[in-house]
């Protein structure tokens, strides 16, 4: 069973989470081309990547740095945190 850490409860089943997507900044202002790049367009390489995870049973969002290339999460933490 794969086990995701959330920073509230611990150790949880990764079956109690929802993933949320890759954590990136909003462009503040930009032409109709950018505005389309940001929503439909993400860097697929594998590599460490900072995520939203949801844990649905306790209603907590929280970012996770995992590396896609291998699957293994490095850390969870809150927003702002760090």
């Amino acid at each position: 069973m794969k086990l995701l850490n959330c920073p509230i409860n611990g150790l949880r089943p990764l079956s109690e989470f929802a993933y949320g997507g890759e954590v990136r900044e909003p462009p503040l202002e930009t032409s109709d081309a950018q505005w389309v790049d940001y929503l439909f367009n993400r860097n697929g390489a594998p590599g460490i990547k900072r995520e939203w995870w949801y844990h649905v049973p306790s209603g907590t969002w929280f970012i996770a740095e995992r590396d896609t290339g291998s699957d293994q999460v490095i850390k969870t933490y809150l927003w702002g945190e760090v």
